[in-house]
């Protein structure tokens, strides 16, 4: 065989290889037996070594390819992974639902649907499709920012390397972005238990465990090894779709496996969603997975988008979580926890017990409020949930369980750290450490200042803040950029390479965006949504610290308390001192160019893209109408005031010009920006 035979005999293996994954491993379909695809398999990899240049990314036989890795890259995305607001009972749903209500006009309101599917326990992650072909994959992270484990999840049989039904000439010619869950079966993850206990190794603990673990591991062989599955859950890519649904039948024609069947439901009503939650929470043990509840969504693409985002959740989507898992312990100790702002955190110390597939020791209690209303003492026998199978929590007391052994437990009335006296505002529940000098603070301070929303500083963790503290290098989260080598070599387990590693570190960071800084001061209520809207309000720190109260509060979703919090803050001696001293030492806050909202060009237009952009990708337009006080939505309505038409325009053009929508060629947006 020449090679113009070989590559033609590839070109169709691989399409063979293809379809055959596509039926086992989507539709649940088999039309030849492992070993005749085995063998196809087989005769596709001897093609490929006899002519290496035929080999491509998204070959079958490249699923588990290369070296290990040293270490996982960061990939930072434009549209961040949202996480999902929980709600546990038909009342938090009804209560989601008239929030949901009071955003919408009443012909939107009455047109609410919803798409429910089941909320696997597993790992999400975000594929990227560049013509049709996978190439990067990438964990959640922080939402913005993940590790790119690509060759991991090339492993994974589930993904397909090339879409299905778009062959090289039909691709399309823009990115397009596939999320959802990477999980494994509860058969695999018994299985993968029964050879940890006959090797002598402890036993995983659940199988989200093990699939966080395996698609994090630096050998993709290892990975492959644990056979791993995926479904998809949502698409970011534009085919016309106007529903959620839509999305799902888009997606499983491209090759991808997910909720489908008896595993999603269309629901015209809230009623119907709770008759699916019903349904699954009686049924959950007969699925191949594990789940913890559903995910119910308002169908409408257009709707979706209107609602927008509160804090780190879409407001259109809501995780309907299963009822607790629960387990009987015992209270041994209560003791006291200070955090970065003071407050005085109770905690249960419990008798380990086993909950959900985890061994859970501790459990917060919230507040001396929440201790009374439990009405709990030490070496009380408790029931312990964990909420949403992640948080620890204490439900109830059994006091018909008590011997007269139990101790009340009294809040202690000064910092069990510092010895200063705690105190409570007339409205808050929490009583609060206000010694800002309070070693405790202090350090949980540092260790937020250093996070990777903030100023993400590697190899910085808490062990080196505390050793950094307590040998006196640093007093407060300034004194890190002043460290040199020298100051490091003195202390135990430094070495050259390692001092002049975290001094590289943290120098490397001494320049930070606006909204990162914002976060990193630790103002009260302030967070990464609050912070960003913060920043593109003010555009610098200057224009922050002189904002007068009423301008805060005129911030979107920024209410009296969260804006007498940061006007306080910035009047401060003690704040203002520490800002000039990260200044004297090197630390630089990035300007923005533009507050969104305020008056540039594109102020009060909403505007929506479609097509394939020459001079410039989507997200890069997007962020410079946003920059000129512009909107941006994904779906064309009668709000839509410009639609922006670049190569192969979907459907969006079409419905502009039924509604009459202005449409700007590239060549006329250019000149308006």
């Amino acid at each position: 065989m020449n090679k113009s035979e070989a590559k033609k005999r590839v070109e169709k293996l691989r399409q063979v290889i293809n379809h055959h994954r596509y039926l086992y491993h989507v539709l649940d379909k088999q039309e030849i037996s492992e070993s005749a695809l085995d063998s196809l398999k087989k005769e596709l990899f001897d093609l490929e070594q006899l002519y290496p240049d035929l080999i491509t990314p998204d070959s079958p036989t490249q699923r588990v390819a290369g070296k290990p890795l040293a270490k996982f890259k960061k990939v930072s995305r434009q549209k961040p992974m949202l996480s999902l607001q929980d709600g546990f009972s038909n009342e938090d749903i009804i209560a989601w639902e008239e929030r949901l209500k009071r955003l919408l006009t009443e012909k939107e309101a009455r047109k609410l649907d919803y798409f429910c599917e089941l909320k696997f326990d597993g790992l999400a992650v975000e594929l990227l499709y560049q013509k049709g072909v996978f190439v990067l994959g990438a964990t959640r992270g922080n939402g913005l920012i993940g590790e790119d484990i690509t060759q991991n999840l090339k492993t994974i049989e589930a993904i397909p390397l090339e879409l299905n039904f778009l062959g090289r000439s039909e691709a399309p010619s823009s990115d397009m972005v596939v999320r959802g869950e990477v999980l494994i079966s509860k058969e695999r993850f018994a299985k993968i238990n029964k050879q940890q206990t006959r090797a002598g190794l402890p036993p995983y603990a659940n199988p989200r465990n093990i699939a966080a673990g395996s698609v994090r591991q630096l050998d993709p062989k290892i990975t492959s090894q644990r056979q791993l599955d995926f479904y998809a859950w949502d698409l970011l890519a534009d085919f016309g779709q106007t529903t959620h649904s839509q999305k799902h039948q888009i997606l499983q024609k491209l090759g991808f496996k997910t909720h489908s069947g008896d595993f999603a439901k269309h629901c015209l009503s809230l009623e119907e969603v709770f008759k699916f939650r019903e349904h699954w929470l009686a049924h959950r043990e007969k699925l191949p997975f594990e789940i913890d509840g559903l995910v119910a969504q308002v169908n409408s693409v257009e709707l979706f988008e209107k609602l927008g985002v509160a804090g780190k959740s879409p407001r259109a989507a809501i995780a309907f979580k299963f009822p607790l898992k629960e387990a009987q312990t015992i209270v041994e100790d209560i003791i006291t926890q200070v955090g970065r702002t003071g407050a005085i955190t109770p905690l249960a110390l419990l008798k380990p017990v086993a909950i959900g597939g985890t061994m859970v020791s501790r459990a917060t209690l919230h507040n001396e409020d929440e201790i009374k209303r439990l009405g709990i003492k030490i070496n009380d026998t408790v029931i312990v949930g964990r909420a949403g199978d992640v948080i620890p929590d204490i439900i109830k007391v059994l006091p018909e369980m008590r011997t007269g052994q139990e101790r009340v437990f009294h809040l202690p009335k000064e910092c069990p750290v510092c010895g200063v006296k705690l105190i409570k505002n007339a409205e808050d529940v929490i009583w609060r450490c206000p010694n800002t000098k309070c070693k405790a603070r202090q350090r949980r301070y540092f260790y937020y200042f250093v996070s990777r929303p903030a100023f993400n500083i590697e190899g910085l963790g808490p062990q080196i803040i505390n050793q950094l503290s307590d040998s006196g290098l640093i007093s407060d989260p300034a004194d890190l950029f002043s460290l040199t080598e020298t100051d490091l070599l003195n202390l135990e387990r430094f070495a050259e390479k390692s001092a002049n590693n975290l001094v590289s570190a943290i120098q490397n960071k001494k320049q930070i965006s606006l909204p990162r800084f914002i976060y990193a001061l630790g103002i009260s209520s302030v967070g990464e949504k609050t912070a960003q809207d913060l920043a593109s309000r003010f555009l610098s720190l200057e224009n922050l610290e002189k904002a007068s109260l009423e301008d805060l509060i005129n911030v979107e979703n920024i209410g009296l308390k969260t804006g007498q919090a940061i006007y306080s803050f910035f009047r401060q001696k003690e704040n203002t001192i520490f800002l000039l001293k990260l200044f004297k030492n090197g630390v630089k806050v990035e300007k923005l160019s533009q507050a969104k909202g305020q008056a540039g060009k594109l102020f009060g237009k909403t505007f929506v893209l479609t097509g394939v952009l020459e001079t410039m990708a989507r997200e890069i337009a997007k962020e410079k109408i946003r920059q000129q006080g512009g909107d941006v939505s994904e779906s064309v309505s009668q709000q839509t005031d410009y639609l922006v038409v670049g190569g192969n325009p979907g459907s969006k053009y079409n419905k502009a010009k039924t509604l009459g929508v202005k449409i700007l060629t590239e060549q006329e947006f250019l000149a308006m920006i």
